[in-house]
């Protein structure tokens, strides 16, 4: 089934048009400012969400300004809980949102009523590596400068 679409008003525009039409019932006023569809056989579709998210755009609140169209999944909320397991999973969207891939390392470091995740990169373990050198050759200085 193929739609015609048509050019829909938007801001200023829309808000006028409504205001306009303030005495038509409200199918009729998301039509008139194009928010609707005509299908091949020739039946009319009103679109009222799409109508009524520009008219709160237009009032200047958008409902999610930020979030994917794509109507999948869930929002991510920053708030987890521990499941019966023990436990806590911090979930794709925050993974994807940081770039992580399959197999990044963390070091983890507790306080007191908090928990930092700490990236461990191949940068950090190569410098790691290079430190304990550094620590190595500093004893061997200490243990010389004892035989002095």
């Amino acid at each position: 089934m193929t739609e015609t679409a048509t050019a829909p008003l938007t801001g200023k525009a829309l808000l006028a048009k409504v205001k306009e039409l303030s005495t038509l019932p409200r199918r009729e006023r998301a039509k008139q400012c194009g928010y609707y569809t005509t299908t091949k056989g020739g039946q009319v579709r009103v679109n009222l969400t799409d109508f009524y998210d520009a008219l709160l755009s237009a009032r200047g609140i958008p409902l999610s300004p930020e979030a994917p169209k794509d109507g999948r999944g869930r929002e991510p909320t920053y708030r987890v809980s521990v499941h019966q397991n023990g436990q806590i999973v911090i979930g794709a969207t925050y993974t994807k949102a940081m770039g992580l891939k399959s197999g990044d390392e963390f070091e983890i470091k507790l306080g007191y009523k908090h928990i930092h995740l700490i990236q461990v990169g191949e940068g950090d373990k190569k410098l790691t590596e290079a430190d304990e050198d550094l620590e190595l050759d500093e004893d061997e200085e200490d243990e010389d400068e004892d035989e002095e």
